[in-house]
């Protein structure tokens, strides 16, 4: 080969290279780094609670929520659940199929009408549906927090029967719950003193039962970042396991 060919021949290589080393990573759709995305590392089995009378801003996370199932390793389980007054809907059970679970969640009411006088009793619900094995085992709820079914004081809400109820389940099956606070249509909701004391009703339930509760401020923006710390707190889970 020339010299002039052999020139012309690294100069395509240099510039494919550099083509190559220019390509943007790929994005979800929400146009966030997939490279960048912290990723669960062992399977787990995982119960979404989401309490139905949250305001309508939290329909906007839906797309995030499903995107978090579907990227579970392989082998997790997922429940999907709305809390309600008096009852949890289980929309669907404990699957393997990710997508399927995924398409389980629906939009919130965000009405009064379903709104619980008390998250916790739910929790307890659905904490009985995990069973006996080994696996990592976590709840992730979305909730405002509020229980007022016995008052509304700091002891009324912070230290409530049910709270304390689903505490002593979690720790008895081991399961780590984990809280999105998001506010609800109910009045309480735009009260600062009800807001300090749902978050703090969440703090207790996660942090004893060795999960964690995410929450910034009265409200919320995106559930982006919670899921992204959501995630490694999976994973230090199951290192500590």
């Amino acid at each position: 080969m020339s010299l002039k060919n052999k020139f012309a021949s690294l100069l395509l290589i240099a510039a494919m290279s550099a083509t190559a080393w220019a390509a943007p990573a790929p994005v979800d759709k929400n146009g966030h780094s997939k490279a960048d995305q912290i990723q669960v590392n062992e399977p787990l089995d995982i119960a979404i609670l989401i309490q139905d009378d949250v305001v309508a801003r939290v329909g906007n996370e839906l797309g995030v929520t499903r995107e978090f199932i579907r990227s579970l390793p392989d082998g997790s389980r997922v429940m999907i659940g709305y809390v309600r007054a008096g009852t949890l809907q289980v929309r669907q059970s404990f699957t393997e199929d990710l997508d399927q679970a995924a398409k389980a969640l629906r939009v919130p009411t965000g009405s009064s009408s379903s709104a619980p006088y008390n998250p916790y009793v739910e929790v307890v619900e659905a904490l009985k549906k995990f069973d006996s094995s080994d696996r990592m085992k976590a709840v992730l709820l979305v909730s405002d927090g509020l229980d007022t079914s016995r008052g509304f004081d700091v002891s009324s809400t912070t230290d409530s029967i049910d709270l304390q109820r689903a505490i002593r389940e979690a720790k008895k099956r081991g399961v780590a719950v984990y809280s999105f606070y998001a506010p609800t249509v109910t009045e309480g909701s735009r009260n600062h003193f009800a807001i300090g004391f749902g978050q703090s009703a969440l703090n207790r339930l996660s942090n004893e039962t060795g999960g964690k509760a995410f929450f910034q401020g009265s409200s919320f923006v995106t559930f982006d970042s919670y899921f992204t710390g959501l995630r490694r707190e999976l994973n230090e889970q199951a290192a500590g396991a």
